[in-house]
């Protein structure tokens, strides 16, 4: 299985990518909602998992233009994150 990590921070996402890789995933990494947008459609993982603050286009606006395109619309989505107000967690 191929899993995706958006994660603007490097040794946020570097952990995520070595958890997922220690247990037999094979990983792709990007640093902000633009490379992860082109990552998705290029490389079409099973899950992504994406931070909602990243630069240039964060992790709600990156879910809205994978939703758009048949192919991608139906990858699962997990959001991370360290809002916690509840208009963000409605949000997501």
């Amino acid at each position: 299985k191929k899993i995706l990590v958006i994660e603007d921070n490097v040794q946020t996402r570097n952990l995520f990518l070595e958890c997922l890789t220690a247990k037999g995933f094979y990983t792709i990494g990007a640093e902000n909602g633009f490379v992860g947008l082109q990552q998705a459609q290029k490389q079409l993982p099973d899950l992504i998992v994406c931070e909602i603050t990243i630069p240039g286009m964060d992790g709600f606006s990156v879910l809205t233009q994978l939703r758009q395109n048949p192919v991608t619309a139906v990858i699962p989505f997990i959001f991370v994150t360290s809002k916690t107000t509840r208009n963000d967690i409605r949000k997501a």
